[in-house]
Order: C-alpha cells, then structure tokens, then sequence
C-alpha cells in the first residue's frame, strides 16, 4: 500500500505538457519548434521561462550561451510545460523545456549561461533558479567568471546599444 502511495505522490511532481523537436536555436534564451497544424509547417519561438541570457552582440557570452543550448536541443526532443501565461508579449510561447527529466532553463542558469529573471506570473521553478545562480556565482561559472565578468545584464546591454 505504501508503495502504491509513494508512486502516486511521485507521478504529481512529474511535469506534463507538449513534447515536440528543436528544430532552431536562436539564442541562449529562445528556440525554435515546427507548428505542424498549418498546412506548411512554421517555426515557432519558445521563450525559456525564468532567464535571462546574455544578448547574441554581447561577446563572448551570448554566442556561448545560444551555442550551448543548441548543443544540448538541437534536434531533441523535448517537453514543454506551461506555467500560468502561456505567451508573452511579443506572441512567443512560454515554457520551461524539459530534456530527458533535466530542466534546461535551471541548467543555463547552473552553467552561468544566464541569469535567473522572475517572470511573473511564470514563478513555478523561481526558487530552483534562483538556487542555481547562486551557485553559479559562488563558482564562478560562466559569466559569473572572475576573470571575465558579465558586467551588464542583457538588458543593460541592449538599452546602450540603442
């Protein structure tokens, strides 16, 4: 009976939603997947909910980001699971995307790839996130490297280059 309880309980913490295929990669923050219901086939943007990564023109950080997300998708299959606002502003999906029970957003954000963003109403894994770059900072990964420190958030970035 325990058994039977204990599963029951797991199966809860499992995430759910749409598996589909990476078809792009377009930046450390943003995929592409084909919308197979048009009669042809559309690439459709996938916001990775909960981060911020460095900006494509911010070097060398964007490019390794937007490489290492490509590295880990491309071509994959994945799970999408869908917080509480399922589109943003700019009419992309939202989602944290799930590769083989690894949460990639936590994995960016675990890397120094990107930066932990509350996205509000999408808090669902803030805490993990927010975990993650923590640790992060404390190793000095990524752009949290002493040596070669990101010094301007994306959006920074991108309001001087404007």
């Amino acid at each position: 009976m325990a058994c039977i309880l204990l599963a029951s309980c797991q199966n809860l913490n499992r995430p759910s939603g749409k598996v589909t295929r990476v078809e792009r990669v377009v930046s450390g923050q943003t995929i592409e997947i084909a919308d197979r219901s048009a009669a042809v086939p559309l690439l459709e943007p996938i916001r990775l909910i909960g981060i911020q990564a460095p900006d494509i023109r911010q070097k060398p950080w964007g490019q390794e980001a937007r490489i290492e997300l490509e590295k880990l998708t491309l071509g994959q299959e994945v799970l999408l699971e869908f917080d509480v606002q399922e589109k943003d502003r700019f009419d992309r999906l939202l989602a944290h995307v799930w590769l083989r029970g690894k949460l990639i957003n936590e994995y960016m954000v675990k890397e120094g790839l990107a930066l932990a963003e509350p996205y509000f109403p999408n808090t669902k894994y803030m805490e993990r996130l927010t975990n993650a770059q923590e640790r992060a900072r404390l190793m000095g990964l990524g752009i949290w490297n002493p040596d070669q420190p990101m010094r301007q958030t994306p959006g920074q970035f991108r309001s001087n280059r404007e």
